[in-house]
This record gives structure tokens, C-alpha cells and sequence, in this order.
């Protein structure tokens, strides 16, 4: 086992159209307002930017983003990682009853010296910080949609 490879997936249900969803998922550079683990997003062009994120840890991980597909009538957006992290990421928005399911996906190689460092000991711990980090996207997401 590669204990510095991660598969995440997380399912988001949603009080929007999803429309509506996928606009705001799309706009990268906007999560910091409804993210508070998202700390920053500076685009570089049209397709690409640096993120920089933190959970409940003590450490920011910094990546670059760069839009792979962007398919509104499949209500998907997928993007390729690489710097502290290298994979992808991807979100498939889908109707369900008179809301959206977000579903994401990500699988990604952990190169931050201090997770590669600490894999073994620490995936538990790591793999719980995401899932605190997606649950509070997944709150913020639904307010920041309740208020628009």
C-alpha cells in the first residue's frame, strides 16, 4: 500500500437547482467566502490558479488547479492538482428531488514533506481533518446557496 496515496469522495446534498450549484462551483476563486478552509485562491489565467488550504491541522497545503474539463450539461468540473498534492479532483452535480447532489472526487499523491513524513502514523488523522474540511465546505456551500 502507497500510504501517501489518497481516494476521497464526498456527497453533498443541496438545497438548489443544479444550475445554480454548478455556477458557483465553477467560480474557484469565490469558495474562500463560503469555505473557510479554502484560504486563498489566486488565478493565474483563465484555467488555472494556486490554492491554499487548511483544516483543523496545523499546516496549509498549496497546489495548482488547472481545469482539465468543464461540461455544464454533464454538471461536471474536473481539474488536475500538482504541488504539495498531485492527482485530480472532480464534481459531478446532479439533480435529486428539488435540490442537487454535489459529488466529489478526488484522488491524489501527498508530496508536503511533513504528511509524507508522518503517512503511516498520521493517515487516520489526516483522512478525519478532510472529512471535518468537506463537512464545513458542505455547510458553508448550502448557507452561501440559502442567502443568494
Amino acid at each position: 500500500m502507497d500510504w501517501t496515496h489518497y481516494r476521497f469522495r464526498s456527497l453533498w446534498t443541496l438545497p438548489a437547482p443544479p444550475d445554480t450549484v454548478y455556477e458557483v462551483l465553477q467560480r474557484v476563486e469565490g469558495y474562500p467566502r463560503w469555505w473557510r478552509q479554502v484560504r486563498e485562491v489566486t488565478r493565474l489565467d483563465g484555467t488555472t490558479g494556486v490554492i491554499r488550504i487548511r483544516s483543523l491541522l496545523p499546516y496549509d497545503i498549496t497546489f495548482t488547479a488547472r481545469e482539465v474539463r468543464r461540461d455544464p450539461a454533464a454538471g461536471v468540473l474536473e481539474t488536475a492538482l500538482s504541488g504539495d498534492i498531485d492527482g485530480w479532483a472532480r464534481w459531478t452535480v446532479t439533480a435529486v428531488g428539488t435540490g442537487t447532489l454535489a459529488r466529489y472526487d478526488q484522488a491524489v499523491d501527498v508530496n508536503k514533506r511533513l504528511l509524507r513524513t508522518f503517512a503511516v502514523p498520521g493517515r487516520p488523522v489526516f483522512r478525519a481533518n478532510h472529512r471535518l474540511m468537506m463537512c464545513a465546505g458542505r455547510r458553508g456551500l448550502a448557507a452561501h446557496l440559502q442567502a443568494v
